[in-house]
């Protein structure tokens, strides 16, 4: 009589690779995986539509070309010394990365309706997972819009950074603010589930973060009660480690310091993606 043989692990797997030695944690790398699986499926969606983001690039090459313009020649911002409109760049860049990762949410709503979100809840993937696989695909096309923006302020004579270092920084402080708007997003639709109420909140939300922030005039310029709020939103610690990767003459003004800019940064994102994957069945209810 044959005795049964003992059930072995498949290979790769963590029982596996306990046994052969140091445990290896391949659920942060499925995590990983499944993370940038979700993100490369709503990247997949810009392909289908890449003429969204020409319809978006109208706002800030507007703001460049004519507040920015007109701005300048008023002199009537004090930015120490540096060009009002290369002052005004980055902000104007984070601008359009705050104005595509907000309505980032409606997506998940659309997703509702079609059934797909059920799909999803039904599958293992981490809620984390797809919350932050969301964030990630918003970055992607916050880039894309980056370079835009970028190339109009080069031809209307910015002085910028563009060494390997300073465009590294530039691509690690869009995607972190991509994310932190989006997964914001994500928020107001899980609790606001239609895409009425939704662009509603979202139209509402969008001036007055980029008002209270840095992006059009220094906070020093500011009351004193609107100062506080500056310094609660993300969008200026976002703008200004913008300027202080891009402009070479800005770090003679008064900035947070780019080490704090990121801190706020990955922090508020944690924060939200935790408090999104906990919100996001609700979506599906």
């Amino acid at each position: 009589m044959k005795l049964p043989r003992p059930a072995v692990p498949p290979i790769g797997s963590g029982e596996s690779m306990r046994r052969g030695g140091a445990p290896v944690r391949w659920p942060v790398v499925a995590f990983l995986a499944k993370t940038l699986a979700i993100a490369d499926m709503e990247v997949r969606k810009l392909r289908h539509d890449p003429t969204e983001l020409l319809t978006r690039a109208v706002q800030p090459a507007l703001w460049l070309l004519i507040f920015g313009e007109v701005m300048s020649r008023a002199r009537a911002i004090d930015t120490a010394g540096l060009p009002y409109l290369d002052f005004l760049m980055p902000g104007i860049l984070a601008q359009s990365v705050l104005f595509i990762a907000i309505f980032n949410g409606i997506s998940v709503i659309w997703e509702r309706d079609l059934g797909i979100v059920h799909k999803f809840l039904a599958s293992p993937t981490p809620r984390a997972s797809l919350v932050l696989g969301k964030a990630l695909g918003g970055g992607v096309r916050a880039l894309v819009q980056a370079a835009v923006v970028m190339s109009l302020a080069a031809t209307l004579g910015v002085r910028m950074r563009v060494d390997p270092l300073a465009l590294a920084g530039l691509v690690l402080v869009v995607l972190l603010g991509a994310a932190v708007f989006s997964s914001f997003s994500l928020i107001i639709a899980c609790l606001v589930k239609t895409r009425e109420r939704f662009m509603g909140v979202g139209q509402l939300l969008t001036m007055p973060l980029f008002f209270a922030s840095n992006a059009i005039y220094p906070t020093a310029m500011m009351p004193r009660g609107l100062q506080i709020v500056s310094h609660l939103n993300p969008l200026t610690y976002q703008v200004d480690a913008l300027r202080l990767l891009l402009l070479p003459g800005f770090a003679v003004t008064p900035h947070l310091g780019l080490g704090i800019d990121l801190l706020v940064l990955t922090g508020v994102l944690v924060a939200l993606v935790v408090l999104s994957a906990r919100l996001y069945p609700h979506i599906a209810r």
